[in-house]
């Protein structure tokens, strides 16, 4: 993709200007997320949508959770039950 759909995309939807579209774009060059070619500054993804939920999930529970994925999933479980209990009615 074009860097210039990109500055456009990300215009619309998260309010950037140009300039820090390019400087996160040089960003993720420097970290390996993406490769930029000429001619027309052409960006493609060198990880995978997959790749950078995996990345960002561990890096959550790392943070918040102390490492423990068992703690993660006690509290996520114990959320989707209060929220079944409320769905159906059975908690205020």
């Amino acid at each position: 993709m074009p860097a210039r759909d990109i500055v456009d995309v990300l215009t619309d939807r998260v309010g950037w200007n140009k300039n820090t579209t390019y400087t996160m774009i040089k960003k993720c060059i420097e970290k390996g997320a993406i490769d930029r070619e000429e001619p027309g500054f052409l960006c493609k993804p060198l990880v995978t949508r997959d790749e950078v939920q995996q990345s960002e999930t561990e890096q959550l529970i790392d943070k918040m959770f102390r490492g423990s994925s068992e703690l993660f999933f006690q509290l996520f479980l114990k959320i989707k039950v209060f929220q079944r209990k409320k769905q159906i009615g059975l908690q205020n």
